[in-house]
């Protein structure tokens, strides 16, 4: 989701390698899951753990060239796309029509910017600032300007649907208009030159420097990233005439009306500064520079459903500057990218008939158990928490719901019309479908069969309002998950993400909502100060990571995420030694404990562009490969018992400086 709150491990990949070494548990044969091949042992696991596990992978596996990383996860999730595609090209229906539009290259050319000739057209036509919240309430429909908006459940009343408005409208993220290192200064003169660029290809002729200064000044009043995940800072819930009140020189009843949430009684307005900065330059603005930015808003929103020309366009910025990528990846990739964001569940019906085995789920909910049997018997045994923050939070893991594989109800796509007109036009009938699913569940009761992720896609998620964790068909594979392989590898692999997720409901965001997912605070004083200081921990170590020269991680902005990775492999490691079955030393010498954390760390295997990995630290919530093992084993006793590492070793933490929660 996008991210679903607190979200996860990041989308991605296909398979490693069918491991050789093969060991008898009872009657049945299993793999170690592990290839040496994989691995590098000329490198010694106390002085880079993560090239000792990992390097023979990364050596086999180069970037290709329409990638800006390349990773276990990658291979996963390329296998899930070829398989889609397959399903796409075979499916005589919605599928298969929308994907024959997108792949129609002839059609899609010979079109150019025609189909979204009408809708600029309309912008042209406002005539008065009295015109602006109406059309943007028909624009909030399919297109983002000024703000982004949505439907989540209320954070304080889960039982519920909220209509929700946050910050948004921006082309680059917040901090590239700001920052004063080169790569930032460098990507605002080229964010300048596209915007020229493609707004010529348009044929608008634009001062770039206005359009960017109005984006700047909204870019002024956004929070910034860190502050972004104070749940409590984002939480602003007013009524209707308090809005009014509170933001004036805006028809919010025109607005809501056009936008079809007429029926909302309240909205989160989630940051309040920004909201109320984009109105008043809705109201002191030259009104043909606001129609200039709605056109830029509504071009680039279709860079990717029409020409070649267009796309390569926005290509060259986004992709090839900013990321490194050197060429753009195959039609059929992006068309069946697109079939998942669009047609998501109806792909993902066929998807688990074909490829996720009823045997996969139900090993999988015995993980899962096993997982929570773990963490429970952790909390239970934690030496800094009392006892009355230890019933809520072991009353919040026992009613923490759990989803794995795929949804037990399926969305209804009939209302959904997919013709042969254009891609473009089909994607605004997408969005206006899915505008219309969510915006009908404002004030409704909270929906426990919604997937907020496909089941064809590789990643996991926990959503703190619902108190749920969510495992997608798509992750269930290896490297992640395999039928064949013994407890070491999955409960290392998979167990550590089971882990992660679990954990979520209890790191730095997860741990003010309650057992209900409404957000509460449900911590002693003293337990809320011993969380918080052994968690400072984590966000100190990370600080002082250097990812690239002159450039730290933020031990901040990464910090959920990387508490998710710390527990989940704690946690994981606890349910391997409890409740699996033992696994013995194989023909290589590596014993159980030491394939456990193999396991995880050849799931994290990676390579990644500098530039990807610039961009990377400064706007993903996740730390890089590298350091999601390098990072995290080090906190954790047990790996260092597993490799014999000693105080000598260049990876070796002194224990009273490792991070210590669960």
């Amino acid at each position: 989701m996008e991210n679903k709150h607190l979200n996860i491990i990041g989308i991605i990949a296909v398979v490693i390698s069918v491991a050789v070494a093969w060991i008898n548990i009872g009657e049945k044969h299993m793999t170690t899951g592990i290839q040496t091949q994989d691995m590098d042992l000329t490198v010694r696991p106390g002085d880079d753990f993560y090239d000792y596990a990992t390097r023979g992978w990364r050596n086999a596996n180069p970037i290709p060239d329409d990638y800006v990383r390349y990773g276990s996860f990658d291979m996963l999730y390329a296998q899930s796309l070829e398989r889609v595609r397959d399903i796409a090209e075979q499916d005589d229906g919605k599928i298969g029509t929308l994907y024959h539009v997108a792949m129609d290259q002839e059609k899609l050319n010979a079109d150019g910017i025609d189909p979204v000739a009408p809708y600029l057209a309309e912008i042209d036509a406002i005539s008065s600032r009295d015109a602006l919240p109406k059309f943007l309430g028909n624009m909030h429909r399919h297109v983002s300007a000024f703000w982004g908006d949505g439907v989540e459940l209320d954070e304080m009343d889960s039982d519920h649907y909220l209509y929700r408005i946050s910050q948004g409208g921006l082309g680059l993220a917040r901090d590239y208009y700001f920052d004063d290192d080169e790569k930032s200064r460098n990507i605002r003169k080229k964010y300048k030159k596209y915007i020229a660029d493609q707004m010529a290809n348009f044929g608008i002729t634009i001062d770039a420097d206005a359009l960017y200064a109005l984006e700047e000044r909204m870019a002024k009043t956004f929070r910034t990233k860190e502050v972004l995940r104070d749940p409590h800072a984002n939480y602003n819930k007013l009524s209707i005439d308090q809005i009014r009140q509170q933001f004036p020189g805006f028809d919010w009843d025109a607005y809501l009306d056009a936008r079809g949430a007429a029926h909302a009684t309240h909205i989160n307005i989630g940051q309040p500064d920004a909201i109320g900065e984009s109105i008043a330059i809705m109201n002191d603005t030259d009104l043909e520079l606001i129609k200039i930015y709605l056109k830029w808003c509504m071009i680039e929103s279709a860079t990717s459903f029409l020409d070649d020309k267009t796309y390569m366009i926005a290509f060259d910025f986004y992709n090839r500057e900013m990321a490194g990528q050197k060429t753009p990846k195959p039609r059929w990739k992006r068309a069946v990218s697109m079939l998942n964001g669009s047609l998501g569940e109806m792909v993902g019906q066929i998807y688990v008939k074909k490829y996720f085995p009823r045997a996969a789920k139900e090993r999988m909910i015995e993980l899962v158990e096993n997982l929570r049997r773990a963490l429970k018997m952790r909390i239970e045994n934690l030496d800094w928490m009392s006892d009355d923050t230890r019933t809520a939070a072991l009353e919040k893991l026992k009613t923490m719901r759990i989803k794995i594989g795929y949804p037990d109800v399926w969305r209804d796509y009939s209302a959904l019309d997919i013709h042969n007109d254009s891609l473009w036009e089909n994607m605004v009938r997408v969005a206006c479908f899915e505008n219309d699913y969510w915006l009908k569940k404002i004030g409704t009761n909270q929906d426990p069969n919604i997937w907020w992720m496909n089941v064809q896609e590789v990643n996991a998620y926990y959503g703190p309002s619902e108190n749920e964790i969510c495992f997608p068909a798509g992750i269930l594979e290896r490297p992640f998950f395999d039928m064949n392989a013994d407890d070491a590898f999955n409960y290392g692999a998979i167990g550590s993400v089971i882990g992660h997720e679990m954990t979520h409901g209890f790191d730095d965001m997860g741990r003010h909502f309650d057992a209900d997912g409404n957000m509460k605070d449900w911590w002693t004083p003293t337990d809320a100060q011993n969380f918080n200081k052994r968690t400072d921990v984590m966000r100190r170590f990370f600080d002082n990571i250097l990812v690239a020269p002159g450039v730290h991680a933020n031990g901040t902005f990464t910090l959920g995420e990387n508490l998710a990775d710390y527990g989940g492999v704690t946690v994981a490691y606890t349910a391997y030694k409890n409740f699996a079955t033992p696994a013995p030393t194989d023909e290589n010498g590596l014993t159980g404990d030491m394939r456990f954390f193999i396991a995880y760390a050849l799931a994290e295997a990676s390579n990644i562009r500098p530039d990807a990995l610039l961009t990377q630290t400064k706007t993903d919530e996740h730390s890089s490969s590298r350091w999601r093992v390098n990072g995290i084993v080090p906190h954790v006793n047990a790996w260092y018992d597993a490799f014999n590492i000693k105080s000598t070793d260049p990876m070796y933490v002194p224990e009273s400086k490792r991070t210590k929660i669960w």
